[in-house]
């Protein structure tokens, strides 16, 4: 998978997708929905559609596509790779969502929580295959949320489709297992091969699953936060994980400002991370500041 256009600029979002069969412009489609790296603290969230003529799902299903989950990196890699083989039959097209974006999304002052960003980020995929003019008749969707509300949203903005919202889907729909794949090898190669816009100190490649409670992540987030200007933006520093981390390490710093002291809204750069008052203990210098023989400069 050529992942050049991401790599040119991961601080937003980033589409990509195969060329449409001929097939799928012509006979009618099941589309499947899924995604990868909704939990992590690190990296990015990859969406994912997969979709193939009914005709041809049996084909699809002789794959033995799976939940990505049940698979190593090596058979999700050769069933990935097998799909692009059978590009006259299968297409796929996927959003990859940064962890910035993410974060952004989720702190700004009109918060945009991440089940919201979800569902119109797949609402957004399938869109996008009927206007490449995939002739697509059933969609079948891994939920986020209660499948029942996420079904009938989904239904009234694709009326013509026949809609199928299910927790487990990529376990139960081939159509479903493939977009899980095509999602999940994605990321990994998106995480393997991020690319840092920050220049990082002795930066350990080595940061776990990205999962909030791997020990290896956290220590990663630990030895990487940086005393001032927090993490770098690989990290989804909305996460409660991060969160307590820049309360734990990162500096206060607070913003000096003329006009008055008194105005209402964050003064303090760390309260766009956690709520103000969370720390009211006596603080040292950080160790970034220690090792350096420095003063904690923390107003800017």
């Amino acid at each position: 998978m050529d992942l050049s256009e991401l790599e040119r600029d991961n601080t937003g979002r980033c589409r990509l997708s195969s060329p449409v069969p001929a097939v799928c412009r012509k006979e009618p489609c099941a589309l499947g929905v899924d995604e990868a790296g909704r939990g992590p603290v690190l990296g990015p969230m990859v969406y994912a559609i997969c979709y193939c003529p009914l005709s041809r799902l049996t084909d699809l299903e002789a794959l033995k596509v799976a939940d990505s989950k049940t698979l190593s990196e090596k058979e999700r890699d050769r069933l990935f790779a097998k799909m692009e083989e059978d590009g006259d039959f299968v297409g796929w097209a996927l959003d990859v969502l940064s962890p910035n974006l993410i974060s952004t999304s989720m702190l700004g002052r009109v918060k945009y929580n991440l089940n919201s960003l979800s569902h119109d980020t797949a609402a957004g995929l399938i869109q996008y295959a009927l206007d490449q003019k995939v002739n697509v008749t059933q969609v079948f969707v891994d939920t986020v949320g209660m499948p029942e509300a996420y079904q009938a949203r989904l239904q009234q903005r694709f009326p013509g489709i026949e809609v199928t919202v299910k927790a487990k889907a990529d376990a139960l729909y081939p159509v479903v297992s493939a977009a899980s794949i095509c999602a999940k090898v994605t990321r990994d190669q998106a995480v393997k091969n991020w690319k840092f816009l920050e220049k990082l100190e002795d930066l350990d490649p080595d940061y776990g699953s990205g999962y909030p409670n791997d020990p290896k992540t956290k220590a990663w987030l630990r030895k990487h936060v940086e005393p001032v200007f927090g993490f770098p933006q690989f990290v989804r520093f909305s996460w409660s994980t991060a969160q307590t981390i820049l309360e734990e390490e990162a500096e206060d710093v607070t913003w000096e400002d003329s006009a008055t002291e008194e105005q209402e809204g964050p003064g303090r750069i760390t309260s766009y991370f956690f709520h103000e008052g969370a720390r009211a203990r006596p603080r040292v210098p950080h160790r970034y500041f220690q090792e350096r023989g420095l003063e904690a400069a923390t107003t800017l």
